[in-house]
Formats: C-alpha cells, structure tokens, sequence
C-alpha cells in the first residue's frame, strides 16, 4: 500500500503506550483522521519534538484497511504555535475550537474552509491576547462555513450590536482590534451566540460556558 501525504494542525495527543502516540490531525483534503506514532516517546525517535499540540506539520501515513487509526510514518514540522501553550488562557481557546470542530464534523471528510479558518484563528491567537471578540468572531465564522448564518437568522440585537457582528464576520483578522465594542455589546452578543450554537448543534460544545464565565465582561451590579 502507497503512503499517503497530508499537512494537518494536531488536535489532540494521547499515550497509546510507553512508547507510541495517537494523534489526531486536521487537514484540508482528509478532513479529521487520527494516526499511531509508534515509538514517538522514545528519546531518539525522528519524530521527537515534533508531536505536540496544534503543531502543523506535512506528515506522510499508511492507511489501515481495518480501521480509522492509520499509522504514521514521517512528520515535517512548519509552525509549532508556542505561546497556546505558554498561557492557559489561550490554550483553553484553542482547546474550545477543537470541541465545536469535532462536535459539528466527521471523520475523514475533506474540511479545506474549516482547516483554513482554524489555522488563521491559532495563528492570531498564537501573536495576540486572548480577547472576548476574536473568539465571538471564530464562532460567526465557523457557523457560517457549518451553513448556520447568524445574519440570515435575523438575531433582536442592538444596531450597535448587529454592526459588531457584522464586522465581526467581514474584517480581517488583524483588524478586529480596530473594533472598539462595549462591554454591553460584547455581553449582548455573546447571549445570541450561546442559544444560537445550542440551537444548530443541540448543546454547546465542551468548555463554552467556562469561557463565558473567564472572557466575557460582567454587568455592574445594580445598586
């Protein structure tokens, strides 16, 4: 059997054994499928240092005729995205985009949309601080390329509120920090957002509320 070529952002590691990784990848052709790195623990393994978290890497495996775990063969690392995993903050982020992404995907379907989308949000948070509206932003884009508009859905908010959205969906990344929301704003749109992705996918994804509860500002308490 030909080995097969992808590149792919890890999504998630775990021991298989003292000495072997699974690892389970995002790429644009193949969509999600997850990989056996056997011997990647061992100390003079070729693919040591370069199995980690939301590591992109063009990787080469062996497809397994008996099941979804294929084994991987050589790995090529290009971006390691080192401050996710310096700061707990952005790190539980990017962990929350793996959730909504695999709870809204399958296996081993071509995903190009979805992997790009990812790939740029890792790589703003990777240069910036984990800010309530580029995470608001991921999620409008993520729904729009799953088919769920947020516009087209016709949300009852604010004017001022709607121009965020809408902005928030059209800018680019780099310029979201342009966007000078209130806190009121931020709040407003993060309520629609919770019902609304609840509503597309039956439940929110892993680790939503606890972002509400750590990103999003509070309202003053009355007097």
């Amino acid at each position: 059997m030909n080995e097969e070529r992808a590149t792919g952002l890890i999504l998630r590691l775990r021991p298989l054994t003292e000495t072997s990784l699974i690892v389970h990848w995002l790429t644009p052709e193949l969509g999600r499928l997850a990989t056996v790195a056997k011997g990647a623990r061992r100390a003079k393994s070729p693919l040591r240092g370069k199995l980690d978290l939301f590591h992109l890497a063009e990787f080469t495996f062996m497809r397994s005729r008996r099941s979804e775990l294929h084994t991987l063969r050589e790995a090529v690392l290009h971006q390691t995205h080192p401050a996710l995993r310096r700061d707990i903050a952005r790190l539980e982020q990017a962990a929350y985009g793996v959730a909504f992404i695999e709870m809204a995907t399958e296996t081993e379907t071509p995903l190009p949309m979805v992997f790009q989308l990812f790939q740029q949000w890792l790589a703003h948070l990777d240069q910036h601080p984990p800010e309530p509206l580029p995470l608001l932003s991921f999620e409008l884009r993520l729904l729009e390329e799953f088919g769920f508009s947020a516009r087209a859905a016709n949300p009852k908010l604010n004017p001022g509120t709607m121009r965020i959205l809408e902005q928030a969906l059209e800018l680019p990344w780099g310029a979201l920090s342009t966007l000078k929301p209130s806190a009121g704003q931020i709040r407003e749109l993060n309520r629609f957002l919770c019902a609304f992705i609840a509503q597309q996918l039956g439940q929110l994804p892993r680790g939503r509320a606890r972002l509400s509860e750590e990103f999003i500002p509070r309202a003053a308490p009355a007097p």
